[in-house]
């Protein structure tokens, strides 16, 4: 693929990942017995940068941690994989983000997350990112940082030329304000989060069509629901088509979603079509599943051009 230069800026959370494989998820009050133990690099924000950056894309992270080892660890990987740090700020009295993961056979996850300097990300620190990248830029958000700093981005971008997309996750624990999706590029949230956004119950194709017709109402311009295995229902203003997924066996699907919108921002970010970038980005997550791990499962641009 040949690139132009559409800078993404990925504006969100970056965790330190505690994972525990286990046989099974525990029910409410149960206790399991885990096996392996793994630490890594995590947060939705962090994880989407390296997957874009992994796949060829020019890559800034705009984000915020602890004055910790954890932070410490944290801007080194991002440095390491040619991630643009400049705007990642440090917080002297909080603590840098973590999940607690857990990880079934069958590659199903429970995950609790603690933001910590996450939900110091402010509208002063995005600023300067927002200031400083090009007209053509593309912004990929997420919701592990403060709510209203997510909507600073989306209305301070609505009037240029920047294209921005929301993964609307995690799923919002309450309804977004009327206008907040408005002048979106694009939202890929996944069946659970399309329920929650639109109030239709998302089982399968059909009901994806129709709660991603009902998203679209809201003055977004494309709607890509992510359906895990079952592939992508991807609405635009007078189309509906539905995008299979590769068939594979997941060992660990924790950051497949992210791995799907990094990879789907450099698609866009190289000109192809939103339908082909769908395509190339369900290739991706499909890669990522098959490994343990979040940002550690992030595929390169050359086993993804192996798979074409």
């Amino acid at each position: 693929m040949s690139f132009k230069q559409n800078s993404i800026y990925v504006i969100g959370s970056i965790n330190t990942d505690m994972v525990v494989m286990t046989e099974k998820l525990p029910a409410p009050g149960e206790t399991v017995m885990g096996g392996e133990f793994m630490m890594t690099s995590g947060g939705k924000g962090a994880n989407q940068a390296v997957s874009a950056v992994r796949l060829g894309g020019e890559v800034t992270m705009v984000g915020r941690l602890g004055k910790d080892i954890f932070g410490d660890q944290s801007i080194k990987r991002l440095n390491d994989e040619n991630i643009n740090c400049e705007f990642i700020g440090r917080d002297a009295l909080a603590a840098s983000g973590v999940a607690l993961i857990s990880v079934d056979n069958n590659g199903e996850n429970h995950i609790v997350v603690a933001p910590g300097a996450n939900n110091q990300l402010d509208k002063k620190t995005v600023k300067a990112a927002l200031d400083a990248m090009p007209d053509n830029a593309i912004i990929l958000l997420q919701l592990e940082v403060p709510l209203e700093t997510v909507a600073y981005v989306i209305e301070s971008s609505r009037e240029s030329s920047r294209r921005v997309i929301l993964d609307p996750a995690p799923a919002p624990m309450t309804a977004l304000p009327s206008n907040f999706l408005n002048g979106l590029y694009l939202i890929t949230p996944n069946e659970t989060e399309a329920t929650q956004l639109s109030g239709i119950e998302v089982r399968d194709n059909k009901s994806a069509e129709v709660a991603a017709r009902k998203l679209l109402a809201t003055g977004v311009k494309n709607v890509a629901i992510t359906m895990g295995a079952k592939g992508v229902v991807l609405a635009q203003e007078n189309t509906v088509k539905f995008v299979q997924s590769p068939q594979v066996k997941a060992i660990d699907t924790t950051a497949a979603g992210d791995c799907f919108n990094g990879a789907l921002s450099v698609a866009i970010a190289s000109g192809l079509s939103l339908e082909e970038g769908i395509e190339r980005a369900c290739l991706a997550a499909s890669i990522s599943v098959t490994r343990k791990g979040a940002q550690d499962s992030m595929p390169y641009i050359k086993e993804v051009d192996a798979c074409l």
